[in-house]
């Protein structure tokens, strides 16, 4: 069933009775061509653009729980293409591209909505960093301006300008940048893979991966062996724990990552601000709850909540730009497993098992990287070599020395 005004009105008509199912709950099959360990926002979207840009239909997305249940659903909301080194600028930039056809391409509402990112700088050496990475973008062709504090002040007049510690200088905005509705993503590829074909298994944990002459032959699940010519692991935090099982050590590490939001407000924030002088970002809802992040908890966790530091931080930052703040409850926080790369930034290549793929270490920017991901994940999978956009993500880059470093903070993924 394809949405529209139309199918809307008509099934309004109709008392909402005969809406078809989101996608299928099919049995596994025997064999596949392709099987997907993962079924979050980056398996999904892989899913969608094999059977969409490669023809690959006969397509498994295994996720151990139900879709979208890992870190799609459990992140801040954020896209935006405003990084510095030339080996992201092209990826997130063709990211932001296809998030901003996305709804038109899957026919589902994911609620994008870009609104801006800004970037706020609080010294004349934060302001210089903004600029480099403003000039880094416009000469490749991505959109960004630096705006002085009166421009700021005018845009924002609510944040602590005048603070003795953090004076605000001004900031750098990239208007293209925004917010999607995380959930509506996964339910949106989840359905767009399904109509092409794909099989999506819901409870079906991967505790297994066979191996036979240095190729893959398939995975061992806890619905059965499934065979396959081809494994591509996209499982986020989970994917030091799943490539374990064919034998692959990985330069990752896992942290866990918290977010918090409010209680409803009034409009009040209508862009992604993104605090200078500490590691705080916000963003409000559509609901109108104020939505907040910060740094990682610090150490190595596979578990799903936080501790209270990281939450007392979170909160000292939000009072020092803007202390209107103070007045505002919090109504619920969460974590996310994060896979953490020594230098920051992700993972799309194959390993040295034949027929094994690996899409990881998306640090903090899993989310707004999702549909550039399955699009480059899905070129790598479909013909054996990178994409041109993806290149640089290559697993031996820490062998060789080239990294993308993107904050400069050296091999310590917890600073990433």
């Amino acid at each position: 069933m394809r949405y529209s005004a139309l199918s809307l009105v008509t099934q309004a008509l109709r008392g909402n009775k005969h809406w078809a199912p989101v996608w299928r709950e099919p049995a596994p099959k025997a064999e596949y061509d392709v099987v997907i360990v993962g079924g979050g926002g980056h398996g999904l979207s892989t899913a969608y653009y094999l059977a969409k840009e490669h023809g690959i239909t006969n397509v498994a997305v295994l996720e151990r729980n139900y879709l979208g249940s890992g870190n799609v659903g459990r992140n801040t909301t954020t896209i935006r293409s405003n990084y510095l080194l030339p080996g992201n600028i092209p990826f997130f930039e063709w990211s932001l591209k296809l998030w901003e056809g996305l709804e038109q391409d899957i026919n589902y509402n994911a609620m994008v909505s870009q609104r801006g990112a800004l970037d706020i700088h609080h010294s004349v050496a934060q302001r210089n960093v903004h600029a480099r990475r403003g000039n880094a973008m416009r000469i490749h062709g991505v959109d960004s301006e630096l705006l002085d504090r009166d421009q700021l002040r005018e845009m924002i007049p609510f944040l602590n300008f005048d603070d003795a510690r953090f004076p605000i200088y001004g900031a750098l905005l990239q208007r293209r940048g925004g917010t999607v509705r995380h959930d509506a993503v996964a339910w949106g590829y989840a359905r767009a893979a399904d109509t092409r074909g794909v099989d999506l298994l819901q409870k079906c944990e991967v505790t297994g991966i066979r191996i036979e002459g240095g190729r893959v032959r398939g995975v061992e699940t806890t619905r059965g062996f499934i065979r396959a010519k081809k494994v591509a692991l996209a499982v986020a935090g989970n994917t030091s724990r799943v490539a374990s099982l064919a034998g692959l050590r990985l330069p990752i590490e896992s942290h866990v990552l918290q977010a918090f939001i409010t209680e409803g407000l009034k409009p009040l924030i209508h862009q992604r601000i993104a605090f200078g002088a500490g590691h705080f970002y916000m963003s409000q809802s559509d609901k109108g709850g104020l939505i907040f992040g910060g740094d990682l908890d610090g150490y190595n966790s596979y578990a799903w909540r936080g501790n209270l530091p990281v939450i007392e931080n979170v909160m000292e930052c939000a009072m020092a730009l803007m202390p209107m703040l103070g007045r505002v409850r919090v109504l619920r926080h969460w974590g996310g497993l994060m896979d953490m790369t020594m230098d920051g930034s992700p993972i799309i290549d194959k390993t040295s098992v034949a027929g094994l793929y690996l899409n990881c270490g998306w640090c903090y920017g899993g989310f707004k990287a999702t549909p550039a991901s399955g699009y480059c994940f899905s070129h790598l999978i479909a013909r054996d070599e990178p994409h041109p956009l993806a290149a640089a993500y290559r697993l031996d880059r820490f062998s060789t020395g080239h990294l993308i470093d993107e904050n400069g903070q050296g091999a310590v993924p917890n600073l990433h």
